[in-house]
């Protein structure tokens, strides 16, 4: 699968909003590797959530988006942006909020949205085609990420066959030849 151009954001799966990767992991611009952590690119935004539950049930569950907008680079972890940084100045926040909500409403709120969520999903995701390393609760998977079907679980060709991930944290690796 191709990946995206450094300029664009892409979604490294499950729940990351990265931009600036290139086929090397590197942004050209040298000088400290820019993505310290493997994710394919600098984090600009992300899916959250709070639970609490035992078990075998889950009691409450709260996602909520976070977007890094008008904050200085150099107070954000490594690895990560802001949308300030990316387009050289302040961004309208409540313009930002608003058209996040407004494409999400016209995205989820149809009766087909998983027919379009997944295609939208896959056209913009980074993490297809690169070799991972994904960390589970039942150990890692490691192999080239090749789908993600529903309900969001990532396919991973590995040297057993093909596994399912249905949650963990997701590492891109440097292919053998870079």
């Amino acid at each position: 699968l191709p990946r995206r151009p450094a300029s664009s954001a892409h979604i490294k799966w499950p729940n990351d909003v990265l931009v600036g990767e290139s086929e090397s992991g590197d942004d050209g611009e040298g000088g400290a590797d820019p993505d310290p952590g493997g994710r394919g690119g600098r984090k600009v935004a992300g899916i959250l959530t709070e639970m609490e539950g035992e078990a075998d049930r889950i009691s409450w569950i709260v996602p909520g988006i976070g977007v890094n907008a008008n904050i200085d680079a150099e107070t954000l972890p490594a690895g990560a942006t802001s949308l300030q940084e990316e387009l050289d100045g302040p961004v309208d926040r409540r313009r930002v909020a608003a058209t996040l909500l407004e494409r999400f409403a016209a995205l989820a709120g149809t009766p087909d949205r998983m027919d379009r969520i997944l295609p939208a999903w896959r056209e913009r995701a980074s993490t297809l085609g690169r070799r991972v390393r994904v960390d589970t609760p039942n150990g890692p998977v490691t192999g080239t990420a090749i789908d993600v079907e529903p309900p969001g679980a990532l396919v991973i060709e590995t040297a057993d066959g093909i596994r399912r991930v249905h949650a963990g944290d997701c590492e891109h690796l440097r292919d053998a030849d870079d």
